[in-house]
């Protein structure tokens, strides 16, 4: 998989703060990003199943039975 370049600014401050306590500011960045991203598509995971189970909420247990059969018997 490829990479791009990403950057921010910073106060000065922060940036000699962050190198004397040895940190790896890439890492950390990253780390970050990756943890936001998958917060982020948690929650969009949590709001589709809410969508599917109104939707599903929607149809009588017997048609889901029905339907769940009928392609049972088409394989």
């Amino acid at each position: 998989m490829g990479s791009v370049v990403v950057s921010a600014r910073i106060s000065r401050e922060l940036y000699e703060k962050a190198k004397r306590y040895g940190i790896n500011i890439s890492e950390v960045v990253r780390k970050a990003l990756e943890e936001e991203v998958k917060r982020r598509e948690d929650a969009e995971l949590r709001r589709l199943l809410g969508e599917a189970r109104r939707i599903l909420e929607g149809i009588p247990p017997e048609e889901i039975v029905r339907l769940v059969r009928e392609s049972r018997e088409e394989r």
